[in-house]
Parts: structure tokens; C-alpha cells; sequence
């Protein structure tokens, strides 16, 4: 009667982790008339996406990207969501199926029309260098030797690495154009390669770097990417966007915007003391705070079922459940953490046919890397109860599940509860992994912030202080149980 007992638990353990995913798979439909496409778009490249300070893009100035395709969602009559990523991430959420589009700067390249369809093209970009201030560096030939820098996954990436072995120089690849402008202006690296316009503006709004390069280099046409074949009614929808923005002169209206005019400010026009920037981004920092907070809550609570049953299954009297559980453990705690994000979020959806939500990948990345951790703290809590426990239950009749629920498991909890409450901290902390697959939460919403104000050493003491308070509460709340349960 207490084994079924207990595999009824198992069983509705394992049937509320599948209602929990099954409920957020489902993404919400859309009751409009008109079609809803998603877009990737890159989180820090302006002046193409201007991000604000909640990393939307509801600001003025959203970029010339975003209002190309918001005059063309309302021409063509369709509705759209945007994706921020980083541009690597936006290649391989299109690859994976997870956008319908990228509207990013992409560059249209021979090896990208082997995977991917474009657009008419509406703008022509060219690779430019950056150097600092004060640097002497005025030609490539000045490299050898030196570490440069370029953007993974971009045209000066492509570029940089062919003209690697002519110059001599070393790479370094970022996934965001502020990290790695920062680099150059705090001496780790020479140089830095860019998009032209994304470096004239940045250095227009405050950016301190200099181009040496006279003209760009590698000139090509940019365009909107789809997956090959795929998507063919948003193509033609774009297309005819693009015909008609041209036609009525809207496109260099918008184009002279953001690389002509001295008008267009970036949103964030903040005092540079640490006040003033907790002031003026004080929005931005509560929502991805509580962006990162959700993400620990409903990880930790899946986690610790998904522990719990492996936990469960290493003690029970099976060598095949103690091999699925090992198993299973050792595959998760084996896996780097953000290559388990982008499998869920990228690859996932190549195998079941349907795109997996931002928020429910990140749950699922951690419910799976904590969940394995925490199945070998319950485990061993379990086996570190003094075997005379258990020999003592069952002298006295208790069958092995009774034993382990009514003797064994409250004294294991007691073992295990220093380490459960460390593991909900490393939770925490993991959280900010997710910011590689577009997760607004505390860390990317710094990353957007500095993209803004260029102030890297003041916002990530920011963030780190509210990292280090939630931490400190949660070790006093750690101390407390423990004194509570001694």
C-alpha cells in the first residue's frame, strides 16, 4: 500500500512538471485579423536598434530598423514581436525556427544566402576600425602583434578572420559592441572592427574611440534574413514594404535620421553618478530584477522536484532506477549551462516542430542543470543517514518506502538543507547565463543600460551590489532555518 502510495507521488511529481511546461509551451495566439511574425533583432547594435532602458523599443529614436518595420507592419498589414539577442544568437534562432525573421544589420554574404533568403536590400554597410583616443595606431599594417576585436558572427568577424594571417594580429569575439568597445578604451585590445554606421554613431552619442579607417571597408548591401524557404508571405510582405518606403523617400527620410542629423540622442540622458544613473534607470532595474527573481522561483521549485525524484530513484532498491537516476545526473551537471540554454532554445525546436517561449527555456535550463544538482545533494543526504536508521525501521516491520518517508527522509533533510539553500543561491546567480538567449533579466538589463551610457564600471557595480544584497538575505534566511531546524 505505501509503494503505491509513493509512486502516486512520483507520478503526480512528474505530472505537474509536465502541465507546468505543457501550460507555458502554448504560446498565446493572437485574436487579430492580421498575421503576427516574430523578429530577432540585436540587443546593442545601434544606430539600427536603439534599445530603451527597459530593452524595448517604445523610445523616439527606436532605430532606423525598427521604424523601417514599423511603417512596414502597418503598409502590409501584419502584426510583430521582437526578440533582442545577440547577433550570433539571432543566426541561430532563425536557423533553429524560433524567429520568423532577422532584421539586425545583416549583412547579405555568399556563405549567408547558402542558409538563409533576404530581403531587397534597403541600406549598404561596410567594416570600419576603431581605435582609442590616444592610440597611434592608424593603419591595419600598425596590428601585427596586437589583439583586435570584432563582433561574433558579423561581417567584421568574417572580415577580421581572412585578413588574420596578411596583418599578423590576434582576435578577440564579443557578442556586443558596447562590451567590446569598452575593451579597446580600457587598453585590452588595439583595435576594434564594426559596421560603419554603428560606429560613427556610437562615437557621435559619447563613445570614446576614434576610425581611422578613411572609408569602409568590404561594402555590402543590408537586408532582412528568413530561413531558406520558409516564411514566404512575410518575404513578399517585406519586399513590398521596402519597394514602397523607397518609393516615397521614406527610407533615406529615416536613414538621414539616424546617420545625418545631430538630433538623434540616445534615451538615456542621465547624470553619471551612481545616483543619478540608479535614478534614472531605477524602472529598468526593478523589471529585469523581478525578471530574475521569477526565473529563481519557478527554476527552484521545478528543480526541486526534478531533484527530488532523482534524489528518490539513486536510493531506491533498483539497480535500474539507480542507473537512471546517476545517469541523468551526471549528463545535467556535466553540461555547461548556456550550452543546455541554447539546445533548449535553439535546437529544441528542430525536434519537436514548435518554438519553445524565451521564459519557458530559461525555467527549463534551469530546472534541468539545478534539478541535477540537487538530485545528488538528496541523494547523498539520504546515504549519509547512519545505516543503523534503516536497519532499525525495518527490524521493526516498516517497509523500505515507510523507512525512508518516516525515518530516513526527515533526518536527511536536516543534512541536506545548508546545501539546498546554497544551490537556491547559485540559482540565483545562474539566472544571469540566461541574458545569452535574450533573457531580460537583472544582467542583460545592465548590458542595455551601458549600450546607453557607456558607464561599464558604475552599472555593473550597481548590479553587483543588488546581487550581493538579495545573496545576503538569503544566507541570513539560510542561518535562520538551519538555527530553526538544530
Amino acid at each position: 500500500m505505501q509503494s503505491k502510495r509513493w509512486k502516486t507521488l512520483l507520478t503526480a511529481c512528474v505530472a505537474m512538471i509536465g502541465i507546468v511546461i505543457g501550460w507555458m509551451l502554448v504560446e498565446p495566439q493572437s485574436v487579430s485579423a492580421d498575421p503576427t511574425y516574430t523578429f530577432a533583432t540585436n540587443n546593442t547594435f545601434e544606430p539600427f536598434e536603439i534599445q530603451d532602458s527597459k530593452g524595448g523599443y517604445s523610445g523616439k529614436n527606436p532605430g532606423i530598423e525598427i521604424e523601417m518595420l514599423k511603417k512596414i507592419a502597418k503598409h502590409e498589414h501584419f502584426k510583430y514581436r521582437l526578440k533582442p539577442m545577440s547577433f550570433n544568437g539571432d543566426l541561430q534562432a532563425l536557423e533553429g525556427g524560433q524567429v520568423d525573421a532577422v532584421i539586425a544589420g545583416m549583412s547579405v554574404t555568399d556563405e549567408r544566402k547558402q542558409k538563409f533568403d533576404f530581403s531587397k536590400p534597403y541600406y549598404t554597410d561596410g567594416v570600419m576600425m576603431a581605435v582609442a583616443k590616444d592610440s597611434n595606431i592608424k593603419s591595419l599594417k600598425q596590428l601585427r602583434g596586437k589583439t583586435v576585436s570584432a563582433k561574433s558572427g558579423t561581417s567584421a568577424a568574417l572580415f577580421v578572420k581572412n585578413n588574420q594571417k596578411k596583418y599578423g594580429y590576434k582576435i578577440k569575439y564579443f557578442d556586443s559592441s558596447n562590451t567590446m568597445w569598452n575593451d579597446v578604451k580600457n587598453g585590452n585590445t588595439a583595435a576594434t572592427f564594426d559596421d560603419g554606421p554603428v560606429l560613427q554613431y556610437g562615437i557621435r552619442t559619447g563613445v570614446p574611440l576614434k576610425i581611422v579607417t578613411k572609408k569602409p571597408i568590404d561594402a555590402q548591401p543590408v537586408a532582412v534574413g528568413f530561413q531558406k524557404g520558409k516564411n514566404l508571405a512575410l518575404q513578399k510582405k517585406v519586399n513590398n514594404g521596402i519597394t514602397w518606403l523607397k518609393k516615397t523617400g521614406q527610407m533615406q527620410q529615416i536613414i538621414d535620421k539616424y546617420t545625418k542629423s545631430s538630433k538623434t540622442t540616445k534615451s538615456s540622458t542621465a547624470s553619471r553618478t551612481i545616483w543619478g544613473l540608479l535614478k534614472a534607470n531605477r524602472s529598468a532595474l526593478l523589471n529585469g530584477l523581478w525578471m530574475t527573481i521569477q526565473l529563481t522561483i519557478v527554476g527552484i521549485i521545478l528543480a526541486m522536484i526534478f531533484g527530488l525524484i532523482l534524489g528518490v530513484l539513486g536510493v531506491m532498491q533498483s539497480k535500474v532506477a539507480n542507473a537512471i537516476s546517476s545517469v541523468i545526473i551526471y549528463i545535467f551537471r556535466g553540461l555547461p549551462m548556456i550550452v543546455l540554454a541554447f539546445f533548449i532554445y535553439m535546437g529544441l525546436p528542430n525536434v519537436i516542430g514548435h518554438k519553445v517561449p524565451l521564459f519557458l527555456a530559461g525555467v527549463m535550463t534551469l530546472m534541468l542543470d539545478e534539478g541535477a544538482y540537487i538530485g545528488a545533494i538528496v541523494k547523498g543526504g539520504f546515504d549519509a543517514v547512519d545505516p543503523g536508521q534503516w536497519e532499525a525501521a525495518r527490524s521493526l516491520g516498516l517497509p523500505y518506502h515507510k523507512a525512508l518517508v518516516k525515518v530516513v527522509a526527515p533526518q536527511g533533510i536536516k543534512i541536506m538543507v545548508p546545501s539546498l539553500v546554497n544551490q537556491f543561491i547559485i540559482t540565483l546567480k545562474d539566472t544571469s547565463i540566461l541574458s545569452a538567449i535574450g533573457v531580460m533579466e537583472l544582467t542583460q538589463t545592465g548590458t542595455v543600460i551601458i549600450s546607453q551610457n557607456m558607464e561599464g564600471f558604475k552599472m555593473w557595480l550597481i548590479i553587483g551590489t543588488i546581487y550581493i544584497i538579495i545573496i545576503t538575505l538569503l544566507t541570513w534566511l539560510s542561518n535562520y532555518i538551519q538555527k530553526r531546524m538544530a
